[in-house]
């Protein structure tokens, strides 16, 4: 006769128990059940189960049990129930049947090695039949090993990860999910030396890598941090542990903890005056905390709803105040020449695609003299533009060549120039900003993603002259990350919308564009276009004549496992809108300007932007702006509440289709808003005006 003992941390459903006992009875088992259950389910709802016996296990805590996990209470106040050991000890197969019972069914696994231990009920029935037809071995000794972790871990460290596929399977621990959530068990165990728990921490997470399942890889070695004393050593496994999260694309659960400990342990090695080891944790606290897979391929981050607390742990860092202590200039930026055009030294890093206007404009300027550096081109200044280890051991005072090999390299651009413009606030300000630049100007345009990035807090902003933004809330968000900017020595901080030739997109709109929607861009998680088809099947619950039409390629799967898992979501959501004709995936054009004759309402369903060029481009069409309360700006001093007119901004779906049944209510009153947002856009952003912006901020030049 096969014994088999059901354990419960609560109580179950009982036409489940009495099913999955019927399908044990006739494999040939005998069913016993333990549960800390109320007074009266035994005999009120397990009456007619089919059970051979039944045992109500303790309920009342242990005060000093009372803040561990559930499953161990059950455990600490059931380990010396008689009823409970001597079935344990005679049972073939012990079963979990809900989670609360998981950690009792391993402690009595521990005590009976014989025995299977599973979790669920369709494996305790799959155990029994496979019992039945193999044969049930006899019960061996019931007790205790001397030491759970040093018996049952120790011995295994050398046998990894082979021993973990042993071990969390069925022979030994249990089936499935069980087998990872008893590993866990021994990585929290009071008393274990940290030789022993570091190893075993390691090998275990080795284990689970194995074994493909990565967040319990993270768990292991974030849990034996926890445990470990050693400050290498803590931030060493956290390390780890982020590191294997962004490798697969994750949003990295332990990425605050692991950046605390590395921030201590840099703070500790500039004290010991080990600049090269701070310099190596400083470098990976910046990584981990700014990592685009936390930030730029998520729908929200804690970087824009709690930035005085995200940025906090570097403000309080030793090694940060150090190498964040600005140093200026000597001299100040000389004034424009005026027996000579002025030298303009625009600058960028293999990425020109918001230079187009300005370049064109100055190279026709008569009192204007401009050249073009495009770092990328040049192998040395390429691989020193992004080496941020350096740049940190520089601005600690540690001189490894770094600054007099920029010196070299750039002096000669700067000498030349008077104003230099450098576009992006990414490594090369950062590389630019360990030389003093003398009495040449320095602009630098921050756009938006940058705020996202370890580099702004790798600038020394105090050797810019100006910081320039395409909008108030990206310079609000920058500055509460950067201290330097809210300093003495911190730069000038103009707003200048981009350079933006928006006269070539007022072209004649087709008869049905105002019942056409229009998504301009759609490559980033950011965007949110399933924001968009809402505000659509919203519309179309009204007038199935709305359409939407989407202008751009599509979101790279490859970034990340937050982009591929939205993809999915997107492309799921979208099979049938497109297939029913009410979207259009236009994808990508050179002629944006064309595709917007057809569209009627441009959107930004976007979570984040600076100042959304395609959004702006389809007002200038005549295609009336419906913009998303950005969520990463909402609420704020500065939002697209304030970058765009009132009316245009909207924070739901709802509202959205709303606002464009009012406007399209009529088709006169759809051709006055699309004209008056036509209007506002070409006044307000086209190059013929924020050129002079430029003239003002590059050459000194008032309107």
């Amino acid at each position: 006769m096969i014994e088999v003992l059901l354990i419960s941390g609560g109580a179950p459903p009982a036409a489940l128990v009495a099913d999955t006992v019927g399908k044990l009875t006739a494999a040939g088992a005998r069913v016993c059940y333990a549960g800390s259950v109320p007074d009266d389910y035994l005999e009120r709802d397990l009456a007619g189960a089919g059970l051979a016996e039944t045992h109500q296990l303790a309920r009342s805590n242990l005060r000093r049990a009372a803040k561990l996990p559930f499953g161990e209470r059950v455990w600490i106040r059931s380990r010396k129930d008689r009823w409970l050991r001597e079935h344990a000890a005679r049972a073939h197969v012990i079963a979990a049947i809900d989670d609360g019972g998981v950690y009792t069914v391993w402690q009595l696994a521990q005590r009976n090695r014989t025995a299977k231990a599973v979790n669920g009920f369709s494996p305790a029935v799959d155990a029994a039949r496979e019992l039945a037809a193999q044969g049930a071995p006899e019960p061996g000794p019931f007790r205790a090993p001397a030491s759970l972790v040093a018996r049952e871990f120790g011995r295994s460290v050398k046998d990894l990860p082979a021993a973990a596929a042993r071990l969390a399977s069925s022979r030994r621990i249990m089936h499935n999910r069980l087998g990872a959530k008893l590993w866990r068990l021994p990585l929290r165990l009071p008393g274990v030396p940290e030789g022993l728990r570091l190893a075993i921490g390691r090998r275990v997470a080795e284990a689970m890598g194995w074994a493909r399942r990565h967040a319990d890889a993270e768990y292991a070695l974030a849990q034996t941090a926890s445990k470990i004393s050693d400050p290498e050593t803590k931030a060493e496994l956290l390390d780890e542990a982020v590191r294997l999260s962004v490798n697969r694309g994750a949003n990295p659960k332990y990425v605050d903890r692991a950046v605390s400990a590395l921030l201590a342990l840099a703070d500790r090695e500039l004290a010991a005056g080990n600049f090269d080891g701070a310099a190596d944790r400083l470098k990976r606290a910046h990584l981990w905390a700014f990592h685009r897979v936390i930030h730029i391929d998520q729908l929200s981050t804690r970087l824009s709803t709690d930035t005085a607390g995200f940025i906090k742990p570097f403000h309080d860092s030793q090694v940060m105040r150090q190498f964040a202590t600005p140093r200026g200039r000597r001299l100040p930026a000389a004034p424009p020449p005026t027996d000579r055009p002025v030298r303009l030294l625009v600058v960028t890093s293999a990425n020109d695609n918001f230079l187009g206007h300005i370049l064109d404009r100055y190279r026709k300027h008569p009192d204007v003299e401009v050249r073009y550096l495009d770092l990328a081109t040049h192998a040395s200044l390429k691989r020193i533009s992004w080496s941020d280890k350096q740049i940190i051991l520089d601005r600690l005072g540690h001189d490894d060549g770094y600054s007099a090999l920029a010196e070299d390299l750039l002096r000669p651009y700067l000498d030349w120039a008077d104003t230099v413009f450098l576009d992006w606030c990414v490594g090369p300000a950062a590389m630019l900003t360990t030389i003093d630049p003398g009495d040449t100007r320095i602009v630098v345009r921050l756009h938006s993603y940058e705020a996202f990035t370890r580099w702004t807090q790798l600038v020394d902003f105090s050797r810019i002259d100006d910081l320039v933004f395409v909008a108030d809330h990206v310079r609000d968000l920058t500055k509460a990350l950067a201290p330097q900017l809210n300093g003495p020595l911190a730069p000038r901080m103009p707003v200048v919308h981009n350079a933006m030739e928006l006269s070539g997109f007022v072209l004649e709109k087709t008869a049905d564009a105002r019942f056409n929607l229009g998504l301009i861009g759609v490559n980033s998680v950011a965007k949110d276009p399933l924001w968009a088809l809402e505000v659509l099947r919203l519309l179309r619950a009204e007038d199935e004549r709305y359409r939407l039409l989407i202008v751009g390629g599509d979101m790279d799967p490859a970034l990340s496992k937050a982009t591929r898992k939205y993809r999915k979501q997107y492309e799921k959501e979208l099979e049938p809108l497109v297939e029913s004709g009410a979207v259009l995936r236009l994808g990508p054009t050179d002629d944006v300007a064309g595709k917007l004759t057809d569209i009627g309402f441009v959107l930004s369903s976007s979570v984040r932007e600076g100042s959304h060029v395609g959004l702006m481009e389809g007002a200038a069409s005549g295609a009336v702006p419906v913009v998303r309360d950005w969520p990463f700006y909402a609420g704020k001093a500065n939002s697209a509440r304030t970058l765009y007119p009132e009316g245009w901004v909207v924070e739901t779906p709802a509202e959205a289709a709303q606002r464009v049944l009012e406007v399209n209510a009529t088709e006169g009153g759809w051709g006055d808003q699309a004209k008056l947002a036509s209007e506002y856009a070409l006044s307000t952003w086209d190059w013929s005006v924020v050129s002079a912006d430029f003239d003002e901020l590059l050459l000194g030049e008032r309107p």
